[in-house]
């Protein structure tokens, strides 16, 4: 049992209470935007819903759900954050994993490339031509193939596996196995923690990508869902007609946050299963270089 002081008590209560004055104030949008998305759209326009619904109605997700443009986008985007985030943890693990043995002579090269990724981005037009000239343009793998390596993830990892019990890999040699049997039979298993912090990394890049699909998508048939938002919220057209529809409870803004919570669920609903992996994943991926 481990006794604090009266002193590290009192700072242990003031971090718990500024970190949850800080919960709050994040939460805050959130729940103002549900608010709205539930409340009728007259109670909207006199701004009077908070972060609790008022004059509580679900016509504005009825609405959202009858749409099956918004759908195609949904599965579009899901579908791409699940291939994409998989993609990009097998490229990452192995790239990660000779870079972490010493052995591997080029290694050290291959990580000043690395760093240099990360402090050099690349110019947009040259960047925009090279992805166009390999066929990527209006392709809907423009929205998997440029995500599935990180640098940053990628140092996580390796920092990661040059960390894991060198006993285990020798007996593994021992018994016969080569350096895929080790990574994919025994290594990788282990590494749950660091796999599950990383998914979530990647997959809420893939999730939430606006820039790539903006470049290089035109054909509306693949716009993914926060391209689909967009045009939903930014063109007029898309908003129904509502002035001859008075006995709806819905209007522009209440729609717009309805549109806006539906695209955030998935991530909100997958975070508390890998929530245990994520601190300890980040803080041993973080700890030594």
């Amino acid at each position: 049992m481990v006794f604090e002081s009266r002193g590290e008590k009192v700072f242990r209560f003031a971090i718990l209470i500024v970190l949850g004055l800080l919960s709050v104030i994040a939460l805050l949008p959130l729940l103002s935007v549900i608010s709205v998305s539930f409340s009728s759209g007259w109670v909207v326009d006199l701004n009077q819903v908070t972060i609790w619904p008022k004059a509580f109605t679900f016509d504005s997700w009825q609405y959202m759900i009858d749409r099956p443009d918004l759908w195609r986008s949904f599965f579009l985007t899901l579908i791409t954050t699940l291939i994409g985030t998989l993609l990009a943890l097998l490229v990452t693990a192995m790239l990660a994993y000779p870079l972490a043995k010493k052995e591997f002579m080029i290694g050290g090269i291959l990580m000043v490339g690395v760093v240099i990724t990360m402090v050099f981005k690349a110019p947009i037009v040259p960047y925009f031509l090279t992805v166009r000239s390999i066929g990527l343009y209006d392709n809907p793998l423009v929205l998997i193939v440029p995500h599935i390596l990180n640098p940053f993830n990628l140092i996580i990892m390796r920092t990661f596996f040059k960390q894991f019990p060198k006993e285990l890999e020798e007996a593994a040699f021992m018994e016969g196995s080569g350096y895929f049997r080790l990574l994919f039979s025994f290594v990788l298993p282990l590494s749950k923690a660091v796999l599950a912090t990383l998914a979530l990394f990647y997959g809420v890049v893939l999730w939430n990508q606006f820039q790539h699909p903006l470049f290089f998508i035109t054909d509306t048939d693949w716009y993914p869902l926060q391209i689909k938002i967009r045009q939903f919220i930014t063109d007029p057209n898309e908003m129904p007609f509502l002035a001859s529809r008075q006995e709806v409870n819905y209007n522009e803004r209440t729609l717009r946050s309805a549109t806006v919570v539906f695209a955030i669920i998935p991530v909100i609903l997958v975070y508390p299963f890998l929530q245990k992996y994520f601190v300890k994943g980040a803080m041993i991926g973080s700890v030594k270089g």
